[in-house]
């Protein structure tokens, strides 16, 4: 497993993290503690030395399990976490005082002092705008809560107004072969800043794996279910904002640029990597397979850039105008 620093003057992430939503139980799958366990100890062992979690996941449960792994590892792991959608604070409820519990509560869960990284959890962008969140951020950063901070964001038009706070460590955005804008919209703009990129959503809400098909069905509580039109919060964030039946024939067509003996997870995660603003990857996983899986890109060649250009003209020719939500 390759290492990337998180922006200028940040900690070493592994190329390839883990995102911890889904051990969350919010997909509708519920978690043993001896399952959560597995896949983070599987992720480690193969080499993944960063976790993204949030503390509205599974209500503070993935903090509470990424807690416990952490009790019983002498791994050195970064652990970022997010603040802002909770029911208390969003949309527009938002205080110092607010932050603060949200702060104590997260080093609580994951058995901490202080926080690697807090990020802004899709925030309004009204609210990024007044300021007042980032000054909080700067005054828990000064208190020792907090050693740096970030914000995930759902627009490019986000980015760039972070990008500009004095202070700031990372950007967590969209970003995959259906979603390439941030290619010269977002990326070298956050690179030139210093401001390191964690990417979500790599695999599109598992699209870009190639293993649906227009029958594929998702569990009830699953956001590929009831969000897949943007109907519960930001259709950018289940199917990277697609029709799901657009998305599986894109993904399809997708198929016949593959290298030979390459997979389209490896394709779409190695894809992200060719991209030098990236910090690292923050695929989730629901099995331990998954997150060895995942972490095996780190390890192979950059794609040709012959490819790149292909699958650029593929993406402003055939997916673009079919991407729906803020962007």
């Amino acid at each position: 497993m390759k290492t990337r620093k998180l922006g200028n003057n940040g900690f070493d992430v592994s190329e390839i993290g883990l995102g911890t939503w889904q051990i969350g139980a919010d997909w509708g799958k519920n978690f043993s503690t001896d399952k959560a366990l597995e896949i983070l100890t599987t992720a480690v062992d193969n080499g993944i030395t960063f976790f993204d979690t949030a503390d509205v996941y599974g209500n503070g449960q993935s903090e509470k399990f990424i807690g416990t792994f952490l009790k019983q590892t002498d791994k050195k792991i970064k652990v970022a976490t997010k603040f802002g959608r909770g029911s208390d604070v969003f949309p527009a409820s938002y205080t110092k005082d607010a932050m603060k519990r949200s702060i104590e509560n997260s080093l609580s869960r994951l058995g901490v002092d202080a926080l690697d990284l807090l990020q802004l959890h899709c925030i309004p962008t009204e609210e990024m705008k007044k300021g007042d969140v980032f000054d909080w951020l700067r005054d828990f950063k000064s208190e020792g809560l907090i050693k740096t901070f970030g914000a995930s964001v759902e627009s490019v038009e986000e980015g760039l107004l972070c990008i500009e706070q004095e202070g700031i460590q990372s950007l967590q955005v969209i970003f995959n072969i259906f979603r390439q804008k941030l290619v010269t919209d977002l990326l070298p703009q956050a690179e030139a800043k210093g401001v390191g990129i964690i990417v979500r959503l790599p695999l599109a809400s598992g699209l870009l794996t190639g293993k649906f098909t227009k029958e594929t069905q998702f569990n009830e509580l699953d956001h590929r279910s009831y969000n897949k039109d943007g109907n519960a919060f930001n259709v950018g964030e289940t199917f990277a904002g697609l029709p799901f039946e657009k998305g599986v024939e894109l993904a399809d067509e997708i198929k016949s640029f593959l290298p030979e003996g390459m997979t389209m997870v490896e394709l779409a995660l190695r894809w992200i990597l060719d991209h030098t603003a990236v910090s690292t990857i923050i695929p989730g996983a629901s099995s331990a397979i998954q997150a060895k899986t995942n972490a095996l890109a780190s390890e192979l060649q950059p794609l040709p850039l012959e490819l790149h250009a292909k699958l650029n003209a593929f993406y402003k020719a055939n997916i673009h105008e079919f991407i729906r939500g803020v962007y």
